[in-house]
């Protein structure tokens, strides 16, 4: 029988009229067993998520020693969807211990999780199914990471008991009984963890976007749905800033090769985004399949002759980068040449100072200097390795737009080629890529 993981984004549970309409979803498939549930996020423009007002408590609480005032507006928030939902809970009960959990544990991962735990509860209520906590079946080591081993037999355990269920997000437990979160977002992973336990058919991330789209719409108008991409293009499309999915979610469902279908909690009737294994990607006719960047980055740029002969340079550099707790995004290279790049918000004036002063006393360059402002810009597709004449097309669009091109990086996959220009010209760049690849 196929079973069906679905998880449900804040805005999808934002109000009690949405979250009738996530039942009906639900209940329109009898395969749909499991929903893994985010905390409600924005009503309207100006609103505020759960998940703020939680942290906002957390800040009351490291101040005052109490956190109701802030936290009267969690239960106002959830008071009302119980109650437009006609729902006969003592949820006051459920908040008053909520609060007074949060008092004592004085943790910020903990009252973060508290929107999830607490929508979980209204949602497995309406729904008539089984409540599982996350905090009973999702594990992390003491370095944060998940243990997936305890929690794949621990989540199909509760699931076969369950039958039906809804198991909330971003949360779980290390292993000295604390409260744990994934990153922002991290819903995304806690649903494709369920659906690796339960050997799921299909993984539905419904969302307030009817899939991915072939880059921003903020600057391109009515950018064209990509209706199927590959795990691998999602990965390149969510590192670089394609933000519908949380980046890191694919690698639970990859491992058991249980694709992953993007839709609109909005608009359920549209196809949306099917993510499939690499193994079952079926080439769609299309050279490139998206494009998406991220702006702000620095360049530290090196230069020595007969760099290349010199056993150990690059690790070096990297040990000099690598003492200021600093992750290098990029490293292209040439025979006497290499950069770094690294995302500005990562460097300090006094960590980009001394970085400077190691490398200079590592390596001693012949040149060194710093280029900021710097824009990544990624164009993705598995069409490109075997349409000739794909990186003259991409130049010669980003030539005709009149910009600069500050570095250039593409990786032996051909599955991405990455360029840098001035943080001015990102929005033109794009544009005119996805002009030369989706319009001509």
């Amino acid at each position: 029988m196929a079973v069906k993981v679905c998880k449900f984004g804040g805005t999808s549970m934002a109000d009690a009229n949405i979250i009738r309409s996530v039942k009906q979803i639900i209940e329109s498939d009898a395969a749909r067993r499991f929903v893994v549930v985010s905390a409600p996020g924005k009503r309207y423009s100006g609103d505020k998520k759960v998940t703020d007002l939680l942290l906002a408590c957390h800040k009351e609480l490291l101040k005052d020693g109490s956190c109701k005032k802030s936290f009267s507006a969690v239960r106002s928030r959830f008071l009302d969807i119980v109650k437009q939902l006609g729902l006969k809970i003592d949820f006051n009960a459920v908040l008053d211990a909520t609060l007074d959990r949060i008092e004592k544990e004085k943790s910020e991962e903990f009252t973060a999780s508290r929107g999830e735990y607490l929508c979980g509860i209204v949602l497995a209520e309406y729904l008539g199914v089984k409540f599982i906590d996350a905090e009973n079946v999702i594990f992390f080591n003491e370095n944060g990471t998940l243990n997936g081993d305890k929690t794949y037999r621990a989540v199909s355990l509760a699931a076969n008991k369950a039958g039906r269920a809804v198991i909330p997000g971003f949360y779980g437990v290390d292993g000295d009984g604390k409260i744990r979160t994934f990153s922002r977002g991290g819903s995304d992973i806690s649903g494709a963890v369920v659906a690796r336990a339960v050997n799921a058919t299909i993984y539905e991330n419904w969302t307030d976007v009817s899939g991915f789209l072939a880059c921003d719409p903020s600057i391109v108008d009515s950018p064209e749905t990509i209706e199927t991409l590959s795990y691998k293009e999602l990965r390149e499309l969510s590192y670089m800033g394609a933000n519908v999915l949380h980046s890191e979610s694919i690698f639970p469902v990859r491992k058991a090769n249980i694709p992953i279908q993007i839709k609109n909690a909005f608009r359920p009737q549209d196809v949306g985004t099917t993510i499939v294994p690499t193994s079952r990607y079926m080439p769609n006719g299309r050279t490139v399949t998206g494009i998406a960047g991220k702006k702000n980055f620095t360049v530290i740029y090196i230069e020595k002759s007969l760099m290349n002969s010199e056993i150990g340079f690059v690790r070096r550099v990297l040990s000099v980068v690598e003492a200021e707790n600093i992750s290098v995004e990029h490293i292209p290279t040439g025979i006497d040449t290499m950069s770094l790049l690294i995302e500005s918000s990562d460097l300090t004036e006094l960590k980009l100072g001394r970085i400077l002063e190691g490398i200079k006393c590592e390596v001693e360059p012949d040149i060194i200097r710093v280029i900021e402002n710097i824009a990544l810009i990624a164009t993705v597709g598995h069409g490109m390795s075997s349409s000739v004449g794909t990186s003259a097309r991409l130049f010669n669009a980003i030539a005709a737009a009149e910009i600069n091109i500050k570095m250039i990086d593409m990786g032996s996959s051909e599955l991405n080629i990455i360029v840098g220009v001035k943080n001015e010209d990102y929005e033109r760049c794009i544009k005119a890529i996805y002009g030369e690849f989706f319009k001509n």
